[in-house]
């Protein structure tokens, strides 16, 4: 069986030398996730351009994007590849500082510069970054509440 890691740096090296002592592999490919339960984690396991694996902190993270299977991670200074879905991602993410903006974009409450209402129910936010997000009609109710508009 193989199975993808994530869990705090902390507990990381004694995970994986317990599950490889029980004959389970360790693989970035692998369909099953083991996560820790309490809490959120405060990173995000990702691939840079080099295709290495990296954890990157959540609270590094402006925006997720979704194009197709394709996730990308943007930090102010780098995007990361990811393998999980967008719904894996979303729950693993802390509630309080993320939400889902669109069916393909996440964001990070901290790394929102600037909220500008649009037209037919929407608003386009301006990121930290300086990337332009629109805020769907569909997310739109979720949005205004967890801004408190």
């Amino acid at each position: 069986m193989k199975i993808r890691i994530s869990v705090s740096e902390e507990k990381y090296v004694s995970v994986e030398k317990y599950l490889n002592e029980h004959g389970i592999e360790i693989s970035d490919d692998a369909e099953y996730i083991l996560t820790e339960s309490s809490g959120h984690p405060a990173f995000i396991q990702a691939k840079d351009d080099k295709k290495d694996r990296v954890r990157i902190s959540a609270e590094d993270v402006v925006f997720i994007e979704a194009f197709g299977k394709d996730i990308e991670i943007h930090t102010e200074s780098d995007i990361y590849h990811s393998q999980d879905r967008m719904y894996e991602l979303e729950s693993l993410l802390d509630p309080k500082e993320f939400i889902r903006v669109s069916k393909s974009v996440i964001i990070s409450r901290k790394h929102v510069k600037k909220i500008r209402p649009s037209l037919s129910m929407k608003y386009i936010l301006t990121m930290t970054d300086g990337t332009l997000i629109d805020v769907t009609r569909s997310y739109y109710s979720d949005f205004r509440r967890f801004f408190g508009i």
